[in-house]
């Protein structure tokens, strides 16, 4: 993509507060750059996670430290009038419980202290159609699997010799694959949710006689650390039950599980709470970077349009680095000075039609 126009269309996604589109681009410039040339941006060669983490290596290196976490997890940018493709297609949703269609963008995210930069990132592409045996209609589904995403991810992270000691994910990626990959491949610690239904041992001898119960079915004390061997894993780890409350005042119980024995109770939540970073990024990128504001329509220009986005929201944390402003005052205030420089106008408006009545 074109740098000079990438950067212009990037702190466009920033500013604006409707749809992002090349005709406004050019309308917001005053026609100094055309719609087509914003639009041939776009459909240039497919940008990604190399190019990603070229922008945001320098803030990484500036603020890295060895107690860093990688965070990662998908989101669904929902699209229910794009037409459909590979990567426009239809996801299951575990927020709302059902299927809806849109893109489904899996992120890693690195955080030290308060400071956090995506540097890889995939769109899940559903590039095989079958037909369903029930209900015999054509449907979509990945040749390769989230899973198969997120080990390249944090290989690509090693590979790029990014400073962490903590993988983090919710329990949709606790697979005992992911966990073994961390542990055993990377020597990494990881922090995992944990599914209630997961079979876990006692001991190493319940283990060997195959002698297993669900996590829920364990009589653990709430905010408390109990040493478990997993089903299919011989690596002991920490399990912890930390029972809280809703804005509802209702309750709610989250399990956690860590290949770092060393960990008491309290350090292995404070580590873990680090991973709701990534769910301020997804909201951050949605309303912020316009990620959600986007109405292009082949897979070439949807697919950068997300990559400007990860690039306006690293723009927006190098902003945030600079005046300590988080990225939401960072943009009421762009949206502030806009309505005032719209107000000034429209007295002007007003006089000069006054004057001339």
């Amino acid at each position: 993509m074109c740098k000079e126009t990438l950067d212009l269309y990037t702190d466009y996604l920033i500013s604006q507060n409707g749809y992002a589109t090349a005709t406004g681009l050019s309308r917001l410039l005053d026609g100094q750059i055309s719609h087509d040339k914003v639009t041939r941006c776009l459909a240039q060669a497919e940008q990604g996670s190399k190019e990603l983490w070229s922008y945001a290596k320098s803030g990484v290196r500036e603020s890295e430290n060895d107690d860093g976490a990688l965070i990662l997890d998908d989101t669904i940018e929902e699209k229910p009038y794009t037409d459909e493709n590979e990567i426009v297609c239809w996801h299951h949703s575990h927020t709302k419980g059902h299927h809806v269609k849109g893109m489904n963008i899996l992120t890693s995210l690195v955080r030290y202290e308060d400071i956090a930069f995506p540097i890889g990132y995939e769109i899940v592409k559903k590039d095989q159609k079958f037909r369903d045996e029930k209900t015999q209609k054509e449907k979509r589904r990945a040749s390769i699997s989230k899973n198969a995403l997120f080990e390249k991810l944090v290989c690509q992270a090693v590979r790029n010799d990014v400073k962490f000691k903590w993988v983090l994910a919710d329990s949709w990626y606790g697979t005992t694959g992911n966990m073994s990959f961390i542990h055993y491949e990377l020597k990494k610690c990881f922090i995992f949710g944990m599914k209630s239904n997961r079979h876990v041992s006692l001991t190493p001898a319940g283990q060997k006689r195959g002698k297993f119960q669900t996590v829920e079915s364990l009589d653990l004390e709430n905010g408390k650390c109990k040493v478990v061997y997993l089903k299919g894993m011989t690596l002991p780890v920490q399990l912890l039950k930390k029972v809280f409350t809703n804005k509802d005042n209702s309750t709610g119980t989250l399990y956690l599980v860590s290949n770092d024995l060393t960990l008491d109770a309290d350090r292995l939540y404070d580590v873990y709470k680090r991973r709701w970073r990534i769910e301020e990024f997804h909201k951050s990128i949605k309303q912020n970077a316009s990620l959600a504001k986007s109405p292009t329509k082949i897979e070439r220009t949807q697919g950068n349009h997300v990559f400007a986005s990860m690039i306006a929201y690293c723009k927006l944390e190098f902003l945030k680095i600079k005046t300590t402003l988080n990225h939401f005052a960072l943009k009421h205030k762009l949206l502030l000075r806009a309505n005032m420089a719209a107000m000034a106008e429209l007295r002007t408006l007003t006089a000069h039609a006054g004057a001339s009545a």
